[in-house]
């Protein structure tokens, strides 16, 4: 790495780590590297990149965890092959199972939670509710092709759903059990989308590293008389899905 693009790396306000896995797969660009081919030693990257062989490892950790790379003790580095990406438009409401049949995905659901509590003061204003409604919290992980990728938690006031009303064929969509029952009759979302480091019992759910990336999606879904019927916060294993927004002029 030349000068010029050391110190740019380290103007960059976001952890040394994170510009490094940047760094990393802009090196395997299409023409240059494809799958199962090796990767220059720990060493030839560190010195190529500029960073040290800590920071390396790292980024190259949290590369394995996305699939990107293929780490073989005591052999090297290689490029993983691609994966199935669930990919979907975030200006149209649907849920995980709807994207991933597209992709030809089998979904599943896993370590479900089901409960009846009082909302929490967080959960309040997500519901738009000045009082501690009656809730039911949905909480589980989702697996496509058996692989981890996603935690969902639903916080639903209960006269729209009671814990009773969860079947065992239930499959992890809140949004598909509320349109395939028709009532209430639903709008639109809101939902705000940042990046967050997983903590302790996202990692642990979704068999990950404490700290790594994940996109989280924040949404309140209304009902048509604006009514907030569903809050909900998603958290989604990077490198196994594609958002998109569609923007139109004017």
């Amino acid at each position: 790495m030349t000068p010029k693009a050391q110190t740019r790396l380290r103007a960059d306000p976001r952890p040394l780590y994170a510009q490094a896995c940047e760094a990393v797969k802009k090196l395997l660009q299409p023409g240059v590297y494809a799958p199962g081919d090796r990767l220059p030693s720990e060493h030839e990257l560190s010195a190529q990149l500029g960073i040290s062989r800590p920071t390396l490892r790292e980024a190259l950790r949290l590369l394995e965890e996305e699939g990107v790379i293929i780490r073989r003790h005591g052999v090297g580095t290689f490029v993983a092959a691609a994966r199935p990406v669930i990919e979907g438009g975030l200006e149209v409401l649907e849920s995980i199972d709807r994207m991933a049949e597209r992709r030809g995905l089998r979904t599943a659901m896993s370590e479900a939670t089901i409960i009846e509590r009082p909302a929490t003061r967080g959960e309040s204003a997500g519901l738009a509710a000045r009082d501690a409604l009656p809730v039911t919290e949905v909480a589980r992980v989702i697996t496509a092709n058996g692989k981890r990728v996603a935690h969902l938690t639903d916080i639903i006031p209960q006269e729209y759903l009671r814990q009773s009303e969860l079947a065992a064929d239930f499959r992890g969509s809140v949004l598909d059990l509320l349109t395939a029952r028709g009532w209430p009759l639903l709008s639109h979302s809101r939902t705000e989308l940042v990046a967050e480091a997983a903590d302790g019992d996202l990692a642990r759910a979704l068999h990950i590293q404490r700290g790594a990336p994940l996109l989280r999606l924040e949404a309140q879904l209304f009902a048509q008389d604006g009514q907030v019927v569903d809050y909900s916060v998603s958290h989604f294993v990077p490198g196994h899905f594609r958002f998109h927004v569609v923007r139109r002029i004017g």
